[in-house]
């Protein structure tokens, strides 16, 4: 967190008296009342409310409309990879769910088809999940699959289910390479109803299509992850 040129002193104090108290809470824990904090803090509401904003600016707390401010939950790291959602929140010591919001089967438009490399009209599993981690909304995903790879898969199969893991176990199927794009988004109504967030909130958006072991296209999933609980890393290599 840096202060802006700008600043003054007493500004950079009251941040840093707000840094020290957000960092003895809990992810998630309420800030005290406006009015109280800025009593015990000896400042004027207005000034409390701009240090206040800063910080929901900075990620550092949230708010929750008609809730109050919160400490920002700690963000999840993530390494660019094809990995499966399940893996990856495992492979962070948190522990992954998801939950089905709806399923379909549904004929390929133009354009799914040629990203799932069928032909236009074939069958088409749609199962739109929220994904979980630690019981918490991180993600909320649309996954696309060819229906003929697939037989007899529905979303409730997928309920608190890795796609991949039953790709592998009930199909045979194993996931051997995948390209994914990434990119920064606002989150858009219908997602921030369901990722429990505000409209507009900055969110992650990744794209991914996968192959199996025979060569064909397994999926493709566009997921929006709730920006205040994920963080991506890229390794650098020197050349």
């Amino acid at each position: 967190m840096s202060a802006p040129p700008s600043e003054t002193d007493k500004q950079r104090r009251l941040r840093a008296h707000l840094g020290e108290l957000i960092a003895a809470m809990a992810p998630g824990e309420p800030l005290p009342a406006e009015r109280d904090l800025a009593r015990d803090l000896g400042v004027a509401r207005m000034t409390l409310r701009r240090a206040v904003d800063g910080m929901v600016a900075d990620a550092l707390l949230v708010r929750r409309q008609g809730a109050g401010t919160f400490v920002a939950p700690a963000k999840v790291a993530h390494r660019l990879s094809a990995n499966s959602f399940s893996a990856d929140m495992r492979a962070r010591g948190l522990r992954p769910g998801s939950r089905t919001l709806s399923s379909s089967r549904e004929p390929a438009g133009v354009m799914l088809a040629a990203l799932l490399e069928v032909p236009a009209g074939s069958p088409v599993l749609h199962v739109r999940r929220l994904r979980l981690a630690d019981d918490e909304p991180m993600a909320v995903e649309d996954l696309h699959v060819p229906g003929d790879l697939v037989p007899g898969l529905t979303g409730a199969d997928l309920e608190d289910r890795s796609y991949y893991e039953l790709l592998a176990q009930r199909f045979g199927h194993r996931i051997v390479s995948g390209t994914q794009t990434a990119e920064a988004a606002l989150t858009g109504a219908e997602d921030a109803t369901v990722l429990g967030i505000e409209p507009g909130a900055p969110a992650f958006c990744f794209e991914r299509t996968c192959r199996v072991d025979g060569g064909r296209v397994a999926e493709f999933v566009r997921s929006v992850y709730r920006g205040d609980r994920y963080r991506i890393m890229v390794d650098i290599f020197p050349s």
